[in-house]
């Protein structure tokens, strides 16, 4: 019998990930106070009580995708000292 409070395990995941995301991710379960295995355990969690993923998936739209591809090109956005002077430039 199992003792309250322990989570059987006998699944096993193994994957690779850029090493950046996991550096960040790793950051933010470090302040949540979670292990990787925990944060893991619980987007599991989510996913079986939503029964789905547990966040919207979108396919960008053209106007999302064209923005995308504008800021891999931040030299050619417009920029501005403020918003009074950036609306002035787009014409608004």
């Amino acid at each position: 019998m199992r003792k309250a409070g322990r989570v059987a395990t006998s699944g096993r995941i193994n994957t690779r990930i850029d090493a950046g995301l996991k550096r960040k991710a790793v950051k933010v379960f470090e302040r949540l106070g979670l292990t990787q295995a925990e944060a893991i355990r619980l987007f599991y969690a989510q996913v079986e009580l939503h029964q789905g993923i547990p966040f919207p998936l979108m396919i960008p739209n053209a106007h999302t995708q064209d923005a995308f591809e504008e800021a891999k090109h931040p030299k050619k956005l417009l920029s501005s000292k403020d918003v009074r002077a950036l609306r002035s430039r787009m014409g608004t």
